[in-house]
């Protein structure tokens, strides 16, 4: 939107609502229009909710993933009523850390106050604009829209970076003289590494600064110099040639496995070329994307019809965050946050949180692409940088801090059935690692040793319903995941079977089963689970048989919610599926 037509549209806006001012009747369209038609939010039913229940009232309006928490009153109020304020503050100071609002507004129609939760005393000193200023102070209100602004950027990179890898994928494939299994594998490998590569050297791990780029430049035959350059990364630096070239020379040994492989892919052409040096290398910004890119990766690659057969769908952030947030995320950001307020056995308190999240151990027993895991890592280890800059705040020597990160990404485990996803994950989880030490390097002022990769992911091929989770994952602490969505009529004969071997009735929803063994293993045991699921689950003739298994024989109880949402993802072939997210423990936990 232009600035005249910014300008314009705010006008309009006004206009229609001057002369205007029904709470009850009114608020809702109101707050609709202002983010549609001035802040150009195209689906602001999406973006904004109302009326959202909590203990003793409702909130009027709420944006979740801009903190805003809104209190409407009618045009006939006077906002200098302390108590509307104390009202919104009371409703904001009942929610989970995690949602608590930044800031507050309230609104007569007339009037918009704007209360910063930041500050120690938001009340006194309120930010206040009124409908005829709206033209020319619109921007004071910004803040409304601005991280879905930032959401919106790292979706568009996301989907570009898809386009690219795809296309890539495309051509080569059309390269294929034999289209085998194996070839096809290959070619899903070739992108992972190409996708790590990239990634590696936009956040300058691989030493110089853009050494793949030039390195391709520099290339007589692109597959030929491909093949040698990974050979040399899974190469130890003692055991490379002394005769090796000076180019080669210079790139690390990454170990870890994901160059251990021998895989054959056929030659790159000119547009290929093209597509590599220019599209994916020179242009992209790569160190802007989110580790989770690589499932975004993994479904722009896959075949669809593979992907619609087993259920797999890419989970956005923010509905991850719906999962991990309320599981865990909210109770440790809230010790955290006690913890940095006291001052006795601060220090103690502080490194005894830190190993309370080193201990933590996580399973995904549907982990496809690996985003649920990757996002709890890199919320786990920010939380660690967090822990790290408040201690050394107090004064604590490096040397104390021989060993600063704790949290491992062995503690995370995987089940996939697909086998390039194995190999996604896997990658996902060692680029979030790469990237979090850079982050700790800048808090710690030390460099960290970035390569080779000392740690492995534990995540495995194999079918979830088939192999027992508690053998795999031992002393698991929390199960999250997104288990597959398979209606009846798309289910293969041994996905039948499989519902049969746990209920009885056969109209239930797949992920079903994945609510029965994670019942299985938690009970008795202090294991918290929390599922993304079809919200078919949790209606009509579906609840009984599978709520009154897990009440009656697993002794489960629901701890949290998530009242049905419209699925939302970062790829091409977004899933039409509204979904619930259901938190369950032991009921005698």
């Amino acid at each position: 939107m232009s600035a005249f037509e910014r300008k314009s549209s705010v006008s309009k806006f006004v206009k229609r609502w001057s002369n205007r001012g029904y709470e009850k009747g009114e608020a809702q369209p109101f707050w609709l229009s202002l983010l549609r038609d001035v802040f150009n939010i195209s689906e602001p039913e999406t973006f904004i909710s109302f009326e959202d229940p909590i203990p003793h009232g409702y909130i009027d309006a709420f944006i979740a993933e801009t903190k805003v928490l809104i209190e409407q009153k009618s045009s006939t109020v006077n906002l200098d009523d302390e108590e509307i304020f104390r009202q919104a503050k009371r409703y904001n100071d009942t929610l989970e850390y995690s949602r608590k609002a930044r800031w507050i507004i309230t609104c007569n129609f007339k009037e918009f106050r704007v209360f910063d939760m930041d500050k120690r005393y938001p009340e006194r000193d309120p930010i206040k604009i009124s409908l005829f200023e709206l033209p020319k102070k619109f921007s004071s209100l910004n803040f409304l829209v601005e991280l879905q602004d930032k959401i919106s950027y790292e979706r568009e990179l996301s989907i570009q970076a898809s386009a690219i890898v795809a296309k890539i994928y495309d051509e080569l494939r059309a390269e294929l003289k034999i289209q085998t299994d194996d070839a096809l594998s290959d070619l899903n490998k070739l992108c992972v590494r190409l996708v790590f590569c990239l990634y590696a050297e936009s956040i300058d791990i691989f030493g110089k600064h853009k050494i793949f780029r030039d390195y391709l430049r520099g290339a007589r035959n692109i597959r030929q110099d491909l093949l040698e350059l990974f050979k040399i990364l899974d190469t130890p630096l003692e055991n490379r040639s002394p005769y090796l070239d000076d180019t080669l020379k210079k790139f690390p040994y990454v170990d870890g496995g994901l160059f251990a492989d021998e895989i054959d892919f056929p030659n790159f052409n000119k547009d290929i070329r093209d597509l590599l040096l220019n599209e994916a290398s020179s242009k992209f910004k790569w160190e802007d994307i989110s580790p989770a890119i690589f499932g975004t990766v993994f479904e722009s690659t896959i075949n669809p019809k593979v992907r619609r057969a087993n259920g797999m769908h890419y989970t956005s952030t923010e509905n991850i965050h719906k999962v991990i947030d309320p599981l865990f995320m909210d109770d440790l950001r809230a010790d955290f946050d006690t913890i940095k307020q006291t001052v006795r056995n601060r220090r103690k308190n502080l490194l005894e949180l830190q190993d309370k999240i080193t201990a933590l151990k996580f399973l995904d027993p549907a982990c496809g692409s690996g985003n649920f895991l990757t996002e709890t890592y890199i919320c786990l280890r920010r939380l660690e940088n967090e822990i790290l800059k408040e201690l050394l705040g107090t004064q604590i020597q490096l040397g104390e801090l021989v060993d600063p990160i704790k949290i491992t990404i062995q503690n995370f485990y995987g089940i996939e059935i697909n086998n390039f996803a194995v190999v996604v994950a896997q990658t996902a989880l060692w680029i979030a690692e790469l990237k979090m030490k850079r982050e700790t390097e800048e808090i710690v002022h030390k460099g960290l040793d970035l390569f080779p990769l000392k740690s492995y992911p534990n995540i495995i091929q194999a079918n979830a319903l088939q192999i027992d989770w508690k053998n795999f994952a031992p002393d698991v602490d929390y199960i999250i995941s997104n288990p597959p969505f398979v209606g009846r009529r798309y289910r293969s004969v041994e996905q039948q079977s499989e519902v049969a071997r746990f209920f009885k009735y056969k109209d239930i929803d797949y992920v079903a089963c994945w609510y029965h063994l994670a019942a299985k293993i938690m009970k008795g045991t202090k294991i918290k689970s929390a599922f993304v699921s079809t919200n078919s689950i949790t209606q009509g003739e579906q609840v009984a048989p599978l709520w009154k298994k897990l009440f009656d024989e697993y002794d489960m109880q629901i701890i949290f919610g998530r009242r049905t949402f419209k699925w939302d993802s970062e790829s091409f072939h977004k899933a039409a599926i509204h979904c619930v997210v259901v938190g369950m423990c032991d009921k005698n936990l």
